[in-house]
């Protein structure tokens, strides 16, 4: 087993379900969501987010969620509790950007697949090489991840490339994107978009087609504040565009419809989605559409958003009045 000093952040609501804390959630995760430690910031330094090089956010956030430390050991003796297991669908390992990550990981992975082979586990990661993307899968990684977040390579080189002194290029994204889906193969490899960077809604559902045929898992989010971010006084999109965008997204990564059947206006707003309208209220009052999205089992309660609301992302099918309200959001359904 590892010694007491090497350690891992796991999300409150994670550490809630593996009995690390004792609170009241309204919304347990359906997935384990754990983070690498490292006592620094990260290397890269995107604009929206706390753990950035020159963020003066808590260290403890990510989004809006805390993600208390806990020495590594005792998650994983979290993980050998029969019922835990049952209730977890799937571990998500979040990473930052630092030296030592790749050995840290092969790590973690190694233990918690040592101890709960059935759970999969997904791994969000910067581009790494081809052979680190092997190893990793050999180890135990069932899903990887290559966040692009920006809708736009003139949005990303704003928010995590060079704009912001940050590593990262759309172009060495895309190709760290392509080589994993060699790797793990189609539908097993995922990205985030963030909603409210700057995009209109035309420029998302551009994103979320090109990935799509890709056959990219794509994930969505909506842009959260945070205080001591480089964005923290950037106001959280409309959550009509955001329900707009979520249903482009389901109706596309479902292959329901396309881009080019859509119809947007001048500004970019979708203004028709392609199919009947009979189609529309049905596909609405599912509320599939506005659940979270990412990996099989993910439901990432409150990550964007307060229990007060607006809920952007589901984490729950939504009852009929959340659906009534949804409608009202939608404005013109």
């Amino acid at each position: 087993m590892f010694n007491s000093s090497f350690k891992i952040r796991v999300s409150l609501g994670t550490a809630a379900v593996l009995n690390l804390t004792h609170i009241k959630l309204l919304a347990y995760p359906t997935t384990a969501y754990f983070m690498t430690y490292t006592s620094r910031r990260c290397t890269a330094n995107c604009a929206f987010c706390p753990q950035a090089r020159e963020s003066k956010s808590n260290l403890k956030m990510l989004s809006r969620i805390s993600w208390p430390t806990y020495p590594f050991n005792q998650v994983c003796k979290a993980l050998k509790n029969k019922k835990v297991k049952k209730e977890i669908k799937r571990i998500c390992i979040q990473t930052l950007n630092y030296l030592s990550l790749f050995e840290d990981l092969q790590a973690i992975i190694t233990q918690i697949y040592k101890l709960a082979p059935e759970i999969p586990i997904s791994l969000p990661v910067h581009p790494i090489d081809e052979n680190k993307m092997k190893i990793l899968k050999e180890l135990g990684v069932e899903r990887l991840g290559i966040p692009f977040d920006a809708a736009t390579p003139e949005i990303f080189d704003k928010i995590k490339g060079k704009q912001v002194g940050g590593p990262y290029t759309w172009e060495k994204h895309m190709d760290a994107l392509k080589r994993a889906i060699k790797i793990f193969g189609e539908g097993k490899v995922s990205t985030h978009l963030i909603i409210g960077l700057g995009e209109t809604e035309k420029e998302a559902v551009n994103f979320i087609q090109e990935f799509s045929d890709l056959k990219i898992i794509i994930g969505l989010f909506a842009f959260t504040p945070i205080t001591g971010t480089k964005l923290e006084k950037h106001p959280s999109p409309p959550i009509d565009k955001y329900r707009r965008i979520q249903i482009a997204r389901y109706l596309i990564q479902n292959k329901i419809t396309r881009k080019e059947n859509m119809g947007f206006s001048e500004e970019g707003k979708i203004i028709d989605f392609g199919i009947t309208r009979e189609e529309l209220n049905k596909i609405i009052e599912s509320g599939q559409p506005f659940r979270t999205s990412g990996c099989p089992g993910c439901n990432r309660p409150f990550y964007n958003e307060s229990p007060r609301g607006p809920i952007y992302n589901f984490p729950w099918n939504p009852s009929k009045e959340e659906i009534k309200r949804i409608r009202k959001e939608l404005q013109f359904l």
